[in-house]
């Protein structure tokens, strides 16, 4: 089993992809403040779904702890405008059509569904500090649970 690629007390590997408005986001841009930058398989899925309005219902506290909320998933833009809206999602959704950010983080993984193996993202959050330091990296994440541990991770 090879060592995860991001791991705490760690710089955070920095990236540019556009959100669900098509602009440009960087995570260097949120120096200063904590960031819980979550990897999600596919808008509008069941676990999807519950991990991103287990995040928006939490978005209160996380605000107060001087933190902000990336989601991360291979969804164009589209739909990410499209999930974003449907469960009024409060935080920036990130457009990683190329994977590039998911491998940056070990992420992008192999997967296996009714016996044929495929590419894809691993359900997972990494919570990074105001300097840009990984203080959690879990992976392999339930949608609740990845919620509950990122924000307790905030302090």
């Amino acid at each position: 089993m090879s060592e995860p690629k991001v791991q705490v007390g760690e710089m955070a590997p920095d990236f540019e992809i556009v959100s669900e408005t098509g602009e440009p986001v960087t995570l260097s841009a949120f120096r200063g403040k904590k960031v819980i930058l979550y990897f999600y398989p596919k808008d509008d899925t069941s676990g999807c779904t519950t991990q991103a309005c287990g995040f928006r219902d939490t978005y209160p506290t996380i605000e107060a702890k001087n933190a902000v909320v990336l989601g991360v998933s291979p969804d164009g833009v589209k739909a990410h405008q499209k999930f974003k809206t449907k469960h009024n999602l409060p935080f920036t959704l990130l457009v990683d059509d190329q994977h590039t950010v998911a491998e940056a983080y070990g992420v992008w993984v192999e997967k296996s569904m009714y016996g044929k193996k495929y590419m894809g993202i691993e359900r997972s959050h990494f919570v990074i500090d105001e300097a840009g330091i990984v203080i959690e990296a879990a992976r392999k994440v339930k949608p609740a649970e990845s919620v509950t541990n990122a924000v307790a991770a905030l302090g």
